[in-house]
């Protein structure tokens, strides 16, 4: 596939390519950041609440943190009333963000029951109003995560679009569901490829992208820019290293040898317990682990004890120590 460019807004990237997509929990900065440097061209904050009332925990301080995060800073922010996301918007590029991001595709029912994420794509006047506002509120780019439709019966993605387009969204990013379907069954992707053929602004594909050739496989089928991956993610995000490779020579690279692998595992543990702190960061850490466990099943950890573990140290210290016996057994971590 041959390799191209794009700008959203100042910004350029390479394309097509791969970027992360942004997940409640997920998302944090020490993973936006380990992602960006395996491959990941863009990589957004978990999903923020336009209620500035709510910015005063904990969790939402963490959730603005940006510091030593790659260009560009990305913020996505979640709500139902125009002023609000307007106002919220142009705080968070006060505070640094370089684009905004506007949910209108999370399934949830407790953001959906306040008429918020993909509970939006019922209204399009009201998208529109919020999409039009946002826009006119700051002076960076402004994309658009949403879903094809509320409902199967009720598909609009198409139609939403071009809303978007015409309100001066910069980028979107399609996730082959609708609301209805949650995350069941397999995502489409008809729907995308009439949404990148109604517009002209770049197209981002998203849904059961969880390979470097299942992503050729989706811009192949729908024109889109590039893929966004999410659950794929979850304990591998060195997918954005085989994806980019693929999409740039058809082959996928070589494998990460284990002691690569390890280096990373162990480096995201320590970026998690600076970021977090001793309570909550061997909370968070709990499962992460349980992921990389899942993907590299002849790892071989230890979760009960790994779950178990009271402190940073005890569960670094045990991770550490079987990662090393997993690098010294395998013939192919001299190729590290």
């Amino acid at each position: 596939m041959m390799a191209g460019a794009l700008r959203i807004g100042p910004h350029g990237l390479r394309t097509p390519t791969a970027v992360l997509a942004p997940m409640a929990g997920v998302t944090d900065r020490p993973f936006r950041v380990l992602c960006r440097s395996l491959g990941a061209a863009l990589a957004t904050s978990e999903m923020i609440s336009a209620d500035p009332q709510l910015w005063t925990t904990s969790r939402s301080r963490l959730r603005r943190d940006h510091a030593g995060e790659p260009e560009p800073r990305i913020v996505q922010l979640v709500g139902a009333d125009a002023v609000t996301l307007a106002e919220a918007a142009r705080m968070n590029v006060d505070l640094g963000a370089q684009l905004i991001d506007l949910n209108m595709g999370c399934p949830a029912k407790k953001v959906c029951n306040r008429a918020c994420g993909s509970a939006l794509l019922r209204d399009e006047s009201l998208v529109a109003r919020i999409l039009e506002a946002v826009v006119s509120a700051v002076s960076v780019p402004v994309t658009l995560k949403l879903r094809t439709g509320w409902s199967r019966a009720h598909r609009n993605g198409v139609r939403i679009a071009r809303i978007a387009e015409a309100c001066g969204v910069r980028a979107l990013a399609v996730h082959g569901r609708t609301r209805e379907d949650f995350y069941n069954g397999q995502a489409e992707y008809e729907t995308i490829r009439e949404v990148r053929e109604a517009v002209d602004i770049p197209v981002f594909a998203n849904g059961d992208i969880d390979s470097a050739q299942k992503a050729h496989a989706v811009l192949a089928h729908t024109g889109a820019t590039g893929v966004m991956i999410g659950r794929a993610a979850h304990g591998a995000p060195w997918i954005f290293r085989d994806v980019n490779f693929f999409l740039a020579t058809g082959s996928l690279p070589p494998p990460l040898a284990p002691r690569s692998r390890s280096a990373i595992i162990l480096s995201h543990l320590e970026s998690l317990y600076a970021f977090y702190g001793e309570h909550r960061g061997v909370r968070v850490a709990r499962k992460h682990l349980g992921w990389y466990c899942d993907q590299l099943p002849d790892l071989d950890l230890d979760r009960r004890l790994l779950m178990a573990a009271d402190s940073t140290a005890t569960q670094f210290q045990l991770a550490a120590r079987r990662l090393e016996r997993w690098c010294e057994g395998n013939p192919a971590a001299a190729a590290a």
